[in-house]
């Protein structure tokens, strides 16, 4: 599958401007109609042109702000001839004074549906694997590392290549510990990086990593790299996961190599590159570094305070 088929939706935590202000900012860019509703998490939503709808609605973890002051907005289903949009709404927003803080977020989701055990499996080994490199260059903090990003684990890798489930439900039996029917949105195992619980719970795998942005760049970068990860996983007949060690000395080689597997390769991705790249120590083009050019004989007698003349 091409990364450019799978659906995908987005969510953005903000602060300091009301639901109302962001929701105008929306509809600045995509048009239609703007309705408060009154239901639960008072959501105001954009019903857009193309008959979609948009929501911005209160996030009680942005307790940093009062509550009128706190906005998440939630794309509806949204297609990769939809990027462009997507990132002038965010430009709208932030001209509407919307910003972010150390407590937003962003969740970006992928469609499920096309994912069997198998692929989930791939998923889950994949970014095990490359997780160390993954977390760096996203800048991960600790807080939001240790409390709502928390890594893949342990266990469910060695479950999953021991008893290696043969169905969604026996994949669903690892993933909470028990069989799990009826899943509820809050439940405890959905604060991972790559949660799964999602699965079950809405029909998306969603991807938790992200500290919040209002710069449209870094956020189709975001998008452009959870998608290519799922076409990875949803193209691999298998997947590794033998973990990698990170080496500072080698990991912007390392993670430059990473993308260029998961298919970021060409102009069109060179934005997304550097965006997820500029946190990564190291050379991009050199695993071990940059050679130093060869030194002359006549650099070493000058360093040496040696006259070149006098060099025997």
């Amino acid at each position: 599958m091409n990364l450019k088929d799978i659906r995908y939706g987005i969510e953005i935590e903000t602060v300091k401007r009301t639901r109302e202000q962001v929701a105008w900012a929306i509809h600045s860019v995509v048009g239609g109609t703007v309705v408060r509703t009154h239901a639960g998490l008072d959501p105001w939503e954009v019903r857009d042109l193309a008959g979609r709808t948009w929501k911005v609605v209160s996030d009680g973890s942005l307790s940093s702000v009062p509550e009128h002051l706190r906005a998440e907005v939630v794309s509806p289903v949204l297609t990769y001839d939809d990027l462009p949009q997507l990132q002038e709404v965010v430009r709208a927003m932030r001209r509407a004074g919307a910003k972010v803080n150390a407590q937003c977020g962003i969740h970006i989701h992928v469609d499920a549906a096309p994912f069997d055990r198998r692929h989930l499996g791939n998923l889950a080994k994949l970014v095990y694997k490359q997780e160390p490199l993954i977390l760096h260059a996203l800048g991960v903090s600790q807080q939001r590392l240790t409390h709502y990003t928390r890594p893949v684990s342990d266990d469910l890798i060695r479950n999953i290549e021991s008893q290696r489930p043969r169905t969604k439900d026996e994949l669903n039996r690892l993933w909470y510990g028990r069989e799990n029917r009826n899943p509820t949105h809050y439940d405890g195992t959905r604060y991972h990086g790559v949660n799964l619980h999602n699965v079950w719970y809405r029909g998306t795998v969603e991807f938790r990593w992200f500290e919040a942005t209002l710069h449209a760049g870094r956020i189709k970068a975001y998008l452009q790299f959870c998608l290519s990860v799922a076409a990875k996983a949803l193209n691999a007949r298998s997947a590794s996961s033998r973990k990698r060690v990170f080496n500072p000395a080698s990991a912007k080689y390392d993670f430059r190599v990473f993308l260029l597997g998961l298919g970021l390769i060409g102009e069109e991705f060179k934005t997304a590159r550097a965006h997820l790249m500029a946190n990564m120590p190291g050379d991009a083009a050199f695993k071990n570094g940059r050679p130093r050019p060869a030194v002359t004989a006549t650099e070493i007698t000058t360093e040496a305070g040696i006259a070149p003349g006098l060099a025997a």
